[in-house]
């Protein structure tokens, strides 16, 4: 058993013997209802180990307690990895909401104990760090299918509704892109979206004649617009009867103009 709990948490088990174990279990049980307890006690009459409730268990028998103190407790569902956690997460962050995911929810929707994530990602922070570096991907993929071959306005405007759709499509790993979260380094290192995502952006900015400081200010300005405008969006703040889409195109008609007739830069503003 102790070999099967490092392999699941990453660190050997303890050991801490004490009297009152009944009433402790009792006020785990409550306080982390999604644990696993097991009791174990010596073979002695005088020793038989109790479930929470306080009944004696028959000399011999073996009591393994699941989620909420009751008997059996499934098996880890075959075939998790890292990848299908972070799946399940970005699906749910996508029905309910980024901020509303938590390590118990994925478990239920994998059909597995929350111990059984852990063995995949460390916790929450990493799991949403994992959703991040997905939608990056996803999205990065998808916008630069849509600008291939496009230069000018025809691939401002594909990337534009490349991003808009699949902020409509994904809300959940969208905010996951948009927010700071703390990724683990490794992954971070080895993730291509994030950097295809800057060169993607940069390179189109470059079609318009852009150079530095201006193509960062440029980048900004982009993303600034696309994001505002799909989180304005998504939280129903255009109740004017005009139509959304109409504003939007105007919109990539209005940074089309300016990308081309960019202002110059100002004296001595070169960092």
């Amino acid at each position: 058993m102790g070999r099967a709990m490092e392999q699941a948490y990453g660190r050997p088990m303890e050991f801490l013997g004490q009297g009152g174990s009944i009433p402790l279990c009792n006020v785990l049980a409550e306080t982390c209802p999604d644990a696993e307890i097991i009791l174990m006690g010596v073979e002695e009459p005088r020793c038989e180990p109790l479930n929470p409730p306080g009944f004696a268990v028959p000399r011999g028998s073996r009591l393994k307690l699941g989620p909420l103190g009751s008997r059996g407790g499934r098996m880890a569902r075959a075939g998790l990895t890292p990848q299908r956690v972070t799946m399940t997460g970005a699906e749910l962050a996508d029905e309910i909401g980024l901020d509303k995911v938590t390590m118990s929810q994925v478990a239920r929707r994998l059909g597995v104990k929350d111990a059984s994530l852990y063995a995949h990602v460390r916790n929450l922070e990493d799991l949403r760090g994992r959703i991040a570096l997905l939608a990056a991907d996803e999205k990065t993929i998808r916008i630069a299918e849509a600008t291939s071959g496009r230069a000018g306005k025809d691939a401002l405007v594909a990337f534009a509704d490349a991003w808009r759709e699949y902020a409509h499509e994904h809300p959940g790993r969208y905010t996951a892109t948009q927010i700071r979260i703390r990724i683990d380094p490794d992954l971070a290192a080895a993730a291509a979206g994030p950097r295809r995502a800057v060169e993607l952006t940069y390179g189109m900015l470059r079609g318009y004649g852009l150079t530095e400081p201006d193509l960062t200010d440029a980048v900004r300005l982009l993303r600034s617009t696309f994001h505002g405008f799909v989180a304005l969006e998504a939280a129903g703040g255009f109740a004017h009867e005009r139509s959304p889409q109409r504003s939007w195109v105007r919109t990539l008609d209005a940074l089309h103009t300016l990308l081309e007739h960019w202002p110059p830069s100002r004296e001595g503003d070169s960092a």
